[in-house]
This record gives C-alpha cells, sequence and structure tokens, in this order.
C-alpha cells in the first residue's frame, strides 16, 4: 500500500510539475486556423517554421497546375506548399538571391528559378533552377557583376535582370555587389530618403537577359535612371514591363519595351501635378497592366489598368480607409484584394467586388472606364506590424488570398478563405 501510494504521489507531484510547461507550450504554440470575428472568415496559418514567407505580390510563386506554391523559408531558402492540404517541404537550401522576383515559378513548366551569390565573393551571384516535382537543381549561368534576375518570360526561354556599374551605393547602401537580402525583412524608416539618395546618385544601369538554355547574357538597354521592378508579360515571351523607381511623383513609372529593346513605351503619362502610380503587375491573360493610382497624392486613389494591346484604361475607385500596399485581382477577373496599410482604419485584408460605372452616350474619344469597388473586410491586421508587407495575393482556384503576416509574432504563411 505504501508503495501504491508513494508512486501514485510521485506520478500527481510530476503532472503538477509538468503542468506550468505544458500550459507555457500551449499559450506559445500559435493556432493553426480560426475565425476571424471580425469578418467571418476562416484565416489558416500555412506554415509552421517562423521566419517563412510568401512571395512579393506580383511574383509568380504556382505551379501552372496550381496545385502548389513557393515559398521561403527562414534560412532564406525555398519551400514548397501543397494547395490541396497547406502541407510544406522543403526545395532549395538557403541562403538565395534576394528581393522582388529572386525566386520565381515559371510559366510553363513546374520548375522554380532563383539566384544566389558565389562563395567567397559577394559581387557576383549565378542563376539557377530547380525542378519542383523532382528536387533536381540545375546552374543556369553566372549574372553580371552586382547583378539579379527579376522575372522569367512566358515560354521560358529568357530571364530578365539588371545591374549596376561601378561602386554607387544602392538603395539599400550596399556598394561592391553585395547579394541583396531578403524582400521578407522590415522596410527601413527612412525609406523617403533612401529613395530620394538613390534617384539623385543616377547611377548608370545595364537591363539585360540571360539565355535559359545557354546562358548567354544579352542587353536589352542601358540608363541612368533608377529601373526596377521588371516583370515578363505571362503569355507573351517577348514582351516586358518594367518601372522607373524613386517617388511616385518624381518619376514617368510604368513602361513596355521588348526583348530586342524595341517598342520602348510609357504607358501612364501623367495629366496632373503630384499624381503618383506604382504597385504595378500583370494580370493573368497578359492583356491589362494594373496599377495603384493616386490623383494627386493622398486624396483620390484608383486601381488603374492599361490594355498593351488596344490602349484602354479602367479606374476602380477606393475609398481612403480602403488603402493598401499592393493590390490583386484573382484568375478569373471577378474579384480584387488589397492588404491594408497604416493609413486611419485600414488595417485590414479586403476583399473588393468591381463594379463599373453604367455608360450614357459620354462624348469624346478613348474615355478612361470608370469603376468602383465594393469592399468586404477579409481579416483584421490590427496585430500586424506594417513595416512588413502582407503582399496578397489569390490562389489559381480563388478559394484564398494567401498572404504574410507577423501578427502572432514571427512571421508566417497565411490564407484565408475567400468565402465564408
Amino acid at each position: 500500500m505504501l508503495f501504491r501510494y508513494s508512486a501514485r504521489c510521485f506520478l500527481g507531484g510530476l503532472a503538477l510539475l509538468l503542468l506550468p510547461a505544458m500550459a507555457l507550450a500551449e499559450k506559445k504554440s500559435p493556432p493553426q486556423s480560426w475565425i476571424d470575428p471580425d469578418t467571418g472568415h476562416r484565416v489558416i496559418r500555412v506554415t509552421d517554421e517562423p521566419g517563412s514567407a510568401s512571395l512579393y505580390f506580383n511574383i509568380n510563386a504556382y505551379t501552372p497546375d496550381g496545385k502548389q506554391m513557393i515559398y521561403t523559408t527562414a534560412d532564406r531558402g525555398i519551400g514548397v506548399i501543397d494547395l490541396a492540404t497547406f502541407t510544406a517541404k522543403p526545395l532549395v537550401k538557403g541562403p538565395v538571391g534576394g528581393g522582388p522576383g529572386a525566386v520565381v515559378v515559371g510559366q510553363k513548366t513546374p520548375t522554380v528559378y532563383y539566384f544566389k551569390g558565389l562563395k567567397g565573393d559577394a559581387q557576383y551571384a549565378s542563376l539557377w533552377s530547380a525542378n519542383i516535382q523532382t528536387g533536381e537543381q540545375r546552374k543556369i549561368a553566372d549574372l553580371p557583376r552586382r547583378a539579379g534576375i527579376f522575372s522569367i518570360n512566358a515560354d521560358e526561354t529568357l530571364g530578365v535582370g539588371s545591374y549596376i556599374i561601378g561602386d554607387g551605393e544602392d538603395y539599400n547602401g550596399r556598394q561592391a555587389g553585395q547579394v541583396a537580402q531578403q524582400h521578407t525583412t522590415d522596410e527601413p524608416l527612412d525609406k523617403k530618403t533612401k529613395m530620394a539618395r538613390r534617384l539623385a546618385a543616377r547611377l548608370p544601369m545595364v537591363v539585360f537577359t540571360v539565355d535559359l538554355h545557354t546562358g548567354q547574357i544579352k542587353p536589352v538597354f542601358a540608363s541612368t535612371d533608377w529601373i526596377d521592378h521588371l516583370q515578363f508579360s505571362p503569355t507573351d515571351p517577348t514582351l516586358l514591363m518594367y518601372a522607373h523607381q524613386g517617388e511616385w511623383q518624381q518619376v514617368e513609372k510604368l513602361w513596355t519595351i521588348r526583348t530586342d529593346g524595341s517598342q520602348n513605351k510609357h504607358i501612364n503619362p501623367r495629366i496632373m501635378k503630384m499624381e503618383g502610380s506604382g504597385h504595378q503587375w500583370w494580370d493573368h491573360n497578359g492583356k491589362n497592366i494594373w496599377y495603384d493610382l493616386h490623383i494627386p497624392l493622398g486624396m483620390i486613389s484608383f486601381v488603374a489598368s492599361y490594355n498593351v494591346e488596344n490602349g484602354d484604361r479602367t479606374w476602380y475607385h477606393y475609398a481612403p480607409e480602403e488603402s493598401s500596399i499592393h493590390f490583386t485581382r484573382s484568375v478569373d477577373g471577378t474579384l480584387f484584394a488589397g492588404d491594408g496599410s497604416d493609413a486611419p482604419g485600414a488595417k485590414w485584408l479586403y476583399l473588393f467586388h468591381p463594379e463599373l460605372i453604367k455608360d450614357d452616350h459620354s462624348l469624346g474619344e478613348h474615355l478612361i472606364q470608370p469603376g468602383r469597388f465594393r469592399t468586404e473586410r477579409l481579416v483584421n491586421m490590427s496585430k500586424h506590424n506594417y513595416h512588413l508587407e502582407p503582399n496578397v495575393n489569390f490562389t489559381p482556384d480563388g478559394k484564398y488570398v494567401i498572404f504574410r503576416s507577423n501578427m502572432l509574432g514571427p512571421t508566417y504563411v497565411f490564407a484565408v478563405e475567400v468565402h465564408k
């Protein structure tokens, strides 16, 4: 009896000792999913690894069959998420690349393209690919000094990138071609100052293509403007969009060009002082370029489009409290989403239902088609630190909006159901 009592007391005491530790572990374990009490939409934490993140909003992260999605791991490597089960697994060990477009999935094959610095020399990087199904990795080419790759064309024959000539200081204060840091980190607090310094530096740059089969490098054009955010059309393998970086009202923002350097075209000429635009992306069908438009900055805002085939324009108005760092559109074109911002009342993820304004025999030619957004809130982001951009995008089937957030402390990849 004494033994039984002693054993019972020992086990009971052990349980009492373990209870605080178990409670602490349970408290620290972040929730896997929940229904947002303010919106009624279900939110799912897709990754378990603190420091993991989804890609920049306008970079293709999905395999051509729409069944898998690429994300970045805590060691700045690459992982794969099965969109049917939301299970994640590693693919490429880090560190790789850095900056928007450093990791991008092909439009034609289940291949992820990325670049990484050469060992012992941070001034140079090489372009690689990995088969998402088999994990097989292949080195494609050594890149020019201070170069990175931003985008892969529709038939996966070319990559496009840029590099700074010389040792001038880039936006992040780096010199001599140091490999960029991953774009999942917090934006610098003095972003406006850094952008002004980089624009004023007038550093010579070259935009180039790399042949994905032979590794051959070819220049497209050179400039002393700050050129960034190169994006191939998802359907036309020779059509490229690029942006002039800087304060939005101080640059001629959006351009298209052919890979042979022809048809260089400014697509959104300014019509008002202090007008600004940016955060652009291609439609999935390759017909329209969408962007955030303010006329003037801080007053009237639109999500606007330019049709590359016929020049038609559509502007959807949104309210100040619906301000978002980035916007995106579903594959079928029926919905938009926004990732919110630090603007008053705007710490939400938004779902936008677009409505066109009916025309009644307006006089004039080549008029802009107006529209407005009917807004629905998806996720309360009041606990999210907006130094990290959520970067929303729709899954190919339109069922979820993917985003990254630090609302639980570390950064994870999340999905929110579009329908309640």
